[in-house]
């Protein structure tokens, strides 16, 4: 199982580490239940590694996703992204049937 964090991701998680002085930080996604459509993304930062988390490395930044979280985001891509209304990380995931407006939840397939 894999999950992809593109180069734009990586480098919006460089600057946040730099910024706060944490050369460390790492992003870590998951899903929690709940959200309007049943699922919700779970979108952070970490500065250590669990047990149970698998790694992914861009550009030498590393994104945690934990175990439990792994079957619903697998090739799953995490990117960041500038529009009109402002910049955020955004997830783009083959295991969504739907998502909801904002795209902070989804339902499985």
């Amino acid at each position: 199982m894999t999950v992809e964090l593109t180069p734009a991701a990586a480098a919006r998680v460089a600057v946040l580490a730099e910024r706060e002085g944490k050369p460390k930080l790492m992003l870590r996604v998951g899903v929690l239940g709940g959200g309007c459509s049943g699922f919700q993304y779970d979108i952070g930062f970490a500065e250590t590694i669990n047990q149970d988390d698998q790694v992914f490395e861009t550009n030498g930044v590393k994104m945690l996703v934990d175990e439990t979280s792994l079957p619903f985001l697998d090739g799953a891509k995490v990117d960041f992204v500038h529009e009109l209304i402002g910049a955020s990380f955004r997830i783009d995931n083959p295991n969504a049937a739907s998502n909801c407006g904002c795209g902070s939840s989804f339902s499985p397939l």
